[in-house]
């Protein structure tokens, strides 16, 4: 057995994971909701520069998923590794504090490379992580613990979004010193973070083969069932992400919404995934994360287009609820996919080619979407987010009648794989 999964290993691991995701949850809400806000209001940043807040990032993160899955393959304790990781990235979080007072010609610049240049540690956080818990929580755990440690991040993310709401509310929208303070309060709640990650307990099993890292050998396509989440993964994630900064443009430089209003819309999100989380976790359990993800590609397809019905704020704050509905079944479901299709022997390598060709889409998604507001108007570029996310509900439907057809033969082959190394993977 698995050391890692011992009954009481695992109890203490999920206590510390939700401790840790609750500081994790509240320095993204102290940071990441306001960061368009802060580049529009105070410094000025244009859409296309807003765009790359969104997309830069991830173009970032790509070269860090080559190097972070390389390092990955030789790291004995993972927990040490994310726990710096983490700590990496909330330092450029102090750095934001000073962005102000840059010259004003560079301001926006800087803070967008900033912004950037954060997701190189934050990268190596995410993949280290993601291999790490993937380690620590068993399969028959997984939906039922992720499902009920997101709800009650969420909790916490939405009471801290409503209160900074309110505290930024008593600042006019120009003024930097609401955001410096935000940015250093999340570098507090960072250590916080790196403390629960090194509380958990990591117990390596005996002669446990190193992983290989990131390789761009084809021979990781021979394994159908993830190469086949990988299409519709990678399809889903740039109908989805080509709509992130439209979505901020439209809210703030269409609806007028000050920083209390973009409260009030995450909090509006978060409520809806609260009360659906859960649901979503039974779901995956009773009909199996492939099948889930064809309605879930549905329903997110209709945030894009009901959310440019109206510039009425309280009308977009209900829009912002229905996709929250949608958003927790996505944000849980896919993870767990990820997961389903990958083996322990080599879920950090798989891990890291999929978040580096997700990263290739997060750089390019972005900065379609505005090129087509550019090009077109919000209208039309909301429509054909909307149009991409459906469609993907098509490939969602073929990957999940190929994972019930080969159910027996898939499941043969990942416990032949996790026994030893004696079984060779063909």
């Amino acid at each position: 057995m698995n050391v890692n999964h011992l009954p009481e290993t695992v109890k203490a691991n999920e206590k510390f994971s939700i401790k840790n995701g609750i500081a994790s949850t509240i320095v993204q809400n102290l940071t990441n909701n306001y960061f368009s806000l802060f580049a529009i209001g105070v410094l000025g940043a244009s859409n296309y520069q807003v765009g790359l807040i969104s997309s830069l990032p991830q173009f970032i993160g790509m070269f860090a998923m080559l190097v972070c899955s390389i390092m990955m393959g030789r790291v004995s304790e993972k927990k040490t590794f994310t726990a710096y990781s983490v700590l990496a990235t909330r330092i450029f979080l102090l750095c934001m504090v000073f962005v102000i007072y840059v010259p004003e010609a560079y301001r926006s610049w800087v803070f967008v490379l900033l912004v950037g240049l954060m997701n190189f540690p934050g990268s190596f956080a995410m993949l280290s992580w993601q291999s790490f818990i993937g380690d620590l929580i068993p399969d028959h755990r997984r939906n039922g613990f992720f499902s009920e440690r997101n709800k009650i991040l969420t909790i916490v993310g939405m009471a801290a979004t409503f209160l900074i709401g309110l505290s930024l509310q008593q600042f006019d929208k120009s003024d930097p010193f609401p955001y410096q303070a935000l940015f250093l309060l999340a570098v507090l709640f960072g250590a916080a973070e790196v403390y629960y990650i090194m509380k958990h307990r990591e117990e390596k099993a005996a002669n446990k083969p190193k992983q290989s890292g990131f390789s761009l050998n084809l021979r990781i396509f021979s394994d159908k069932p993830y190469f086949y989440f990988l299409i519709c993964g990678l399809y889903f994630n740039f109908g989805w992400q080509m709509a992130w900064p439209l979505f901020s443009i439209y809210q703030i430089s269409y609806a007028h919404a000050n920083g209390f209003w973009i409260s009030i819309f995450t909090v509006a999100n978060q409520l809806a995934q609260i009360a659906s989380f859960k649901w979503w976790g039974k779901m995956a359990d009773k009909h199996g994360n492939s099948k889930m993800m064809i309605p879930l590609a549905l329903g997110m397809a209709v945030a894009p287009v009901t959310m440019i019905v109206s510039t009425n704020l309280v009308y977009i704050t209900i829009a912002n609820g229905l996709s929250g509905f949608f958003v927790s079944g996505t944000v849980l479901i896919l993870f767990n996919q990820l997961l389903d299709v990958t083996k322990e022997d080599n879920r950090s390598t798989y891990i890291a080619n999929y978040n580096v060709l997700l990263a290739v889409i997060g750089f390019i998604a972005p900065q379609f979407g505005v090129f087509l507001l550019e090009a077109t108007n919000i209208g039309v570029s909301m429509s054909i987010s909307t149009g991409v996310r459906a469609s993907s509900a098509i490939l969602f439907f073929m990957f999940y009648v190929f994972m019930k057809t080969n159910k027996n033969k898939i499941q043969i082959n990942k416990l032949g794989v996790s026994a030893g190394s004696e079984f060779k993977r063909r």
